[in-house]
């Protein structure tokens, strides 16, 4: 909770309306390599504590391979901040839609969607949660859950994604630059070298071009930047879809 609490109060307060956020992109390293990226986002959300009472999380599988979208059967998840309540009657909702199931195994040991949730609970002050992890998954599946889960100010959608991977700090730094605009543009072909969390990730900038909503940056760093050697890197950014 401290650590959490610190690199909330070093995030740079980026000049931003929070009431225009409705998706967050963020990394999900572990806390000392990524943490201050991820802060920079979850920092602006400050203003609407009281405001947002849903998050719609959904993270790359790393461990288990499979196609599709994988929702948990659990009531509840819990970390060292206390137990957050699944939103039970959304995950029926997008039970039935196409890619979908009910698999706790996808769950059991992914972190992508874990490391995001000492952070939700320090700048929100209650809400529920709907938890996917994503394997495989076509643009479309993924946009289409998320259009259904979309929901009014009182939703907040995060996206859990890393960039380039083992890349020397020179060449990451290129290659996120590049990914970077690309995600800018809402372009909804991301590949894995890319970004990690490209199958989410696709489908809500797939969602987002539909929309005609404007992505913006908040933060692009590496690991090389924050705690580790720079000969080989992992990249950071994180980024705010805004309507």
């Amino acid at each position: 909770k401290s650590d959490v609490a610190a690199m909330l109060e070093e995030a740079q307060l980026l000049e931003l309306a929070a009431s225009s956020i409705k998706a967050l992109v963020v990394p999900h390293a572990g806390y000392i390599y990524s943490g201050p990226v991820a802060a920079t986002a979850y920092k602006l959300l400050l203003p609407r504590r009281e405001q947002i009472s849903r998050v719609v999380l959904l993270g790359p599988s790393h461990r288990v391979p499979f196609y599709g979208m994988a929702i948990p059967t659990a009531e509840q998840f819990r970390t060292p901040l206390g137990d957050i309540l699944l939103d039970q009657e959304a995950l029926k909702r997008i039970e039935g839609l196409p890619g979908v199931a009910r698999r706790d195994d996808a769950h059991a040991w992914e972190h992508s969607l874990e490391v995001q949730l000492p952070f939700l609970q320090s700048v929100l002050q209650d809400f529920t949660l709907i938890p996917i992890v994503v394997g495989g998954a076509d643009a479309n599946e993924v946009a289409k859950v998320l259009e259904t889960l979309w929901g009014g100010e009182d939703t907040l959608i995060v996206i859990s994604s890393d960039l380039s991977h083992f890349k020397t700090y020179g060449d990451a730094r290129i290659t996120d630059r590049a990914t970077t605009q690309l995600i800018e543009q809402k372009q909804d072909t991301l590949v894995g070298e890319q970004a990690c969390g490209c199958y989410p990730l696709n489908g809500l900038l797939r969602l987002a071009s539909e929309k005609g909503l404007q992505v913006r940056t908040l933060d692009l760093r590496n690991s090389g930047d924050t705690a580790g050697p720079k000969n080989q890197v992992v990249g950071y950014g994180s980024y705010a879809v805004l309507q």
